[in-house]
């Protein structure tokens, strides 16, 4: 077994989609082979905003049918709910007691996500990054896969088990790595190039779900929004405002594991009508066999919750050491 573990998750609100597989899952299931993998139904984090208990039920077996769709092995990783693992929250609490104020106090997430009146945000929207340092510690993770919304929060885990080390005076934290994915960007809106695909946005045009049929897909991406313009060389120079052009790209760049100047290369002076069709057949090639997997393991619940169960208790066992180890540390019987 690997001494390199990799803590990663993602939490399960709605259908996941093309962000969340090209963001996530796909570098979970290139990482499989050379690390020992924790990943985690990161349902606790879900609470950080309001949702239906029914709802975030199904989404939960979503998530885990999708990683396993996609091919996330259980026989050398284990797939997790978070709220099953007790010692995330025992931990995050002593993590509450060695983070400054002032540190979460610059997380940009929470201003970006709380919106123009913070006060209404919720306690856990603001604290959320300790529950995620909380995550990481407690598997000892050497490495966290990280995207361009999450290296600060990584930076603020490292900065905790520092601190802890320093304070008590050991260096029981192992201090975790970023794992920048080769070909990782950040996928945008069909519908808006400068807005994150999300699972909330209200069309659904936005996205491509990991759910959708391949006339689905095709319709999708013949709509997403582009401009009239040719693809060219210069299409991601610094004062380019082409950025539904940009995302598609990126998209063919990240699903091919090709560079962007390979890409650009290929289609040099042809019409976004043209790679539409090309981007269209990658994706159906892609998404379409984790579809209908997924279908196939919502097909029998009772599988994938025994899943889920068996990879919780997996993960409790090892997260209980180190809780015990933590108390001893800290000082609590």
């Amino acid at each position: 077994m690997s001494n390199k573990r990799v803590l990663s998750g993602i939490q399960p609100t709605g259908n996941l989609h093309l962000g969340n597989y090209l963001g996530a899952i796909k570098n979970f299931v290139a990482m499989q082979n050379e690390f020992q993998c924790f990943f985690m139904l990161a349902d606790l984090h879900a609470l950080t905003i309001k949702t239906q208990p029914k709802i975030l039920n199904e989404s939960i077996l979503n998530t885990a049918a999708s990683f396993l769709a996609a091919g996330i092995d259980i026989k050398k990783n284990i797939i997790f709910c978070q709220s099953k693992v007790s010692a995330h929250t025992e931990l995050s609490w002593i993590l509450n007691c060695i983070a400054r104020v002032g540190w979460l106090s610059r997380m940009t997430q929470f201003k970006e996500k709380a919106g123009s009146n913070k006060e209404k945000a919720s306690v856990g929207l603001y604290t959320y990054p300790i529950l995620m340092s909380a995550d990481i510690l407690i598997y000892k993770a050497t490495h966290v896969p990280v995207g361009d919304d999450q290296k600060q929060h990584l930076e603020l885990c490292r900065d905790i088990a520092m601190k802890f080390n320093s304070d008590y005076n050991n260096d029981y934290f192992v201090i975790p790595e970023p794992i920048i994915p080769k070909y990782a960007s950040r996928v945008m809106s069909l519908r808006d190039g400068r807005k994150k695909m999300s699972k909330s946005e209200e069309s659904d045009l936005s996205r491509i779900n990991l759910t959708d049929s391949k006339d689905q897909i095709v319709q999708k991406i013949k709509k997403a929004k582009t401009d009239n313009d040719p693809i060219s060389e210069n299409i991601f120079s610094e004062n380019s405002t082409r950025y539904e052009a940009q995302n598609l790209i990126k998209i063919y760049s990240n699903l091919k594991s090709e560079s962007l100047d390979t890409v650009l290369n290929d289609f040099n002076g042809k019409t976004f009508s043209d790679f539409k069709k090309n981007l269209s057949e990658l994706l159906v090639e892609k998404i379409q066999p984790i579809s209908k997997k997924i279908k196939q393991y919502r097909s029998e619940d009772k599988e994938l919750i025994n899943v889920i169960n068996t990879g919780s208790e997996k993960a409790n066992h090892t997260a209980e050491k180190t809780i015990l180890d933590i108390k001893k540390i800290v000082g609590l019987l």
